[in-house]
C-alpha cells in the first residue's frame, strides 16, 4: 500500500508540530464553497509562484508547515512503497523555506540568475474533510514548465500533491504539502523553485 501524505510527513524529523490530518470520507462536491475557495487558492498560488513572488507566498503558509517531496523509486508491484524511506528532495519547515526565499533575494542565488520562466498548471482538484477541525485536504495534479536561459532545453515536472489547508480568521493557510513526483529521476537543472 502506498503511504499517504500524513504517513510520509510523519517519517520526517521536521514534521514535529505539523498537522497529521487525514482524509475523512469522500471528496466534497465541486460546487461546495470550501472546494471553490481552495481551488481558487491554488490558482492564485500558481500565479504567485510563476511570478516568483516568494515573500508573498511565504505569507500564505502556516507557521508549522511541513513541505515535503520524497524521492520516488521504482519498485515491483506489491512492494508496498514508492518512495525511498528517509530521503527527500525537499523536507522543509517554515524556517528553512524562509531561508531559501531570503537567498533568492541576494546576488548569491546563481541558480535563479537569470530567473527561470515558470508556468504552474494545477488540475484534478479534489477537496476532503479531515479528522482535524478547521483543516481540509486538497489533492491536485501539478505540471511545472520551466525554461531558463536561451540554450538549455526546457524541463517539465509532473506531480501529485496532497495539501492540508487550515482555516484561520483571515482565510486558508497551507499547513502541509506532500509532493509525489511522477519520475524517479528529475530531468531539471536544479530544484531552485517551488511546486
Amino acid at each position: 500500500m502506498t503511504l499517504i501524505g500524513a504517513d510520509l510527513s510523519a517519517q520526517s524529523i521536521l514534521h514535529r508540530g505539523a498537522t497529521q490530518a487525514r482524509k475523512a470520507g469522500a471528496s466534497l462536491r465541486f460546487d461546495d464553497e470550501r472546494h471553490l475557495d481552495l481551488s481558487r487558492w491554488l490558482v492564485e498560488e500558481a500565479y504567485i509562484l510563476d511570478d516568483q513572488r516568494y515573500e508573498e507566498w511565504l505569507d500564505s503558509i502556516a507557521e508549522d508547515v511541513h513541505y515535503l517531496m520524497p524521492v520516488r523509486v521504482t519498485t515491483a508491484l506489491g512492494a508496498g512503497y514508492t518512495t525511498s524511506p528517509g530521503m527527500a528532495h525537499w523536507d522543509e519547515n517554515k524556517y528553512s523555506l524562509g531561508r531559501r526565499v531570503a537567498r533568492f533575494l541576494t546576488e548569491h542565488a546563481w541558480t535563479e540568475d537569470p530567473p527561470s520562466r515558470l508556468r504552474h498548471f494545477v488540475t484534478n482538484v479534489r477537496t476532503f474533510e479531515t479528522d482535524v477541525p478547521d483543516e481540509l485536504i486538497v489533492d491536485s495534479a501539478v505540471l511545472l514548465f520551466r525554461s531558463r536561459g536561451d540554450t538549455n532545453p526546457a524541463s517539465t515536472i509532473s506531480a501529485q500533491r496532497e495539501d492540508v489547508f487550515r482555516k484561520t480568521d483571515t482565510g486558508y493557510v497551507l499547513a502541509r504539502r506532500v509532493i509525489l513526483i511522477d519520475e524517479s529521476v528529475l530531468r531539471t537543472q536544479n530544484l531552485a523553485i517551488f511546486l
